[in-house]
């Protein structure tokens, strides 16, 4: 089904590697198309939970394959085509997404972890703002997500000086939700990704949706979002479980629904 990347489900998380090692998980179009595809997937199957998304091999994804980037590119048409589309779809996938940082995440790969809800990653890992180093501007949603992760000041400077940031330098900055030694990687991924999937989904779908929508609303329209989340989330099937769990003195087992 997939040529360039791995899609997998299993106990409520679909999994997306990027599936070039050699090329250290560059993105050709096809792995735009790819993922973008397994995205939709992921969204339609109401046994997933979760997802998450990371690397073959030792990189994350180094950005767009340069192999494939002549003097006569049209880039525009590049991201309009490619990137965008797939930056869409994973900004409005209301269910919870986590970036897997293996290894290194430059340029567009930075930019795919930084669209997702969760950033863990290696203690070998790395995030590197390579645009600036080939003469471009960040893209993929890069400019919108990084000021709003770290500020503006630090945001300019990440992406002007185009140095490389360490795991445990993006923990202190607020990139990283948690850093993992390399000897626990799997274990520990598979368990924050198993929490996040009995987690009450239609809620936290709910929540991404109005944390997104509140940079641009002011309180009153923020206030009726809120009552109508609530309101929605109120009629689910998990609502009722966490009630009755809770008068139960027990702990809830969610569906997801």
């Amino acid at each position: 089904m997939f040529e360039t990347i791995e899609y997998v489900t299993e106990n409520n998380v679909a999994w997306i590697r990027l599936n070039r090692p050699d090329k250290f998980n560059a993105f050709t179009e096809q792995m735009n198309l790819e993922i973008t595809k397994a995205l939709k997937e992921a969204e339609k199957d109401g046994e997933v939970r979760c997802l998450v998304i990371t690397g073959n091999g030792k990189a994350f994804c180094s950005g767009e394959d340069l192999a494939g980037v002549k003097q006569d590119t049209d880039h525009a048409e590049i991201l309009r085509k490619r990137y965008n589309p797939m930056v869409e779809k994973l900004a409005n996938f209301e269910k919870p997404v986590i970036a897997a940082v293996n290894g290194v995440a430059a340029g567009a790969g930075m930019s795919l972890a930084l669209a997702c809800d969760f950033r863990i990653l290696s203690e070998k890992a790395s995030f590197i703002e390579a645009f600036i180093n080939v003469g471009l501007v960040p893209d993929s949603g890069n400019l919108f997500y990084l000021p709003r992760l770290v500020g503006h000041a630090k945001a300019l400077e990440l992406t002007v000086m185009g140095e490389k940031v360490s795991a445990e330098e993006a923990k202190d900055l607020g990139l990283a939700t948690k850093v993992i030694a390399l000897d626990q990687w799997e274990e520990e991924v598979s368990a924050f990704a198993q929490n996040l999937a009995q987690k009450p989904t239609k809620a936290i779908g709910l929540i991404k949706r109005y944390l997104r929508k509140s940079w641009d609303a002011d309180l009153s329209e923020m206030l009726e979002n809120e009552a109508y989340a609530q309101r929605t989330a109120g009629q689910t099937v998990d609502h009722a479980e966490g009630v009755q769990a809770f008068l139960e003195k027990r702990k809830p087992v969610f569906k997801g629904r």
